[in-house]
């Protein structure tokens, strides 16, 4: 019987990479740090649009933030890419020993 994982981090993991606007926003943190208003700015939409999808990239681990005056500066977080990037391989790697056949019985007709 295969053990049971708990997959709950790696579904915000995939769910942060799930939308367009989020891979735009982490495309952009390439180049550094960047504040909600220049987030804004760039993406064209509301504050509030843009503060749902970094709650999701921050909650994910792959983006992190620090608040300064009034506004949030959000920056890629290292730790978070290298744990994604660790997921991915260990998730898509084929085990050894499940490369045997299919124990599944085909159907007689």
């Amino acid at each position: 019987m295969i053990p049971i994982k708990n997959f709950a981090r790696d579904a915000q993991i995939f769910k942060a990479l799930a939308d367009e606007k989020r891979l735009f926003i982490l495309d952009f943190l390439k180049n550094g740090e960047k504040s909600a208003c220049v987030l804004t700015d760039e993406l064209g939409i509301a504050q509030s649009a843009l503060s749902y999808h970094m709650k999701i990239l921050c909650q994910s681990g792959l983006v992190s933030s620090r608040q300064e005056g009034k506004w949030k500066h959000y920056s890629l977080s290292d730790s978070g890419r290298s744990f994604a990037l660790s997921r991915f391989i260990d998730l898509t790697a084929i085990e050894e020993n499940s490369l045997t056949s299919c124990r599944c019985q085909p159907k007689s007709s």
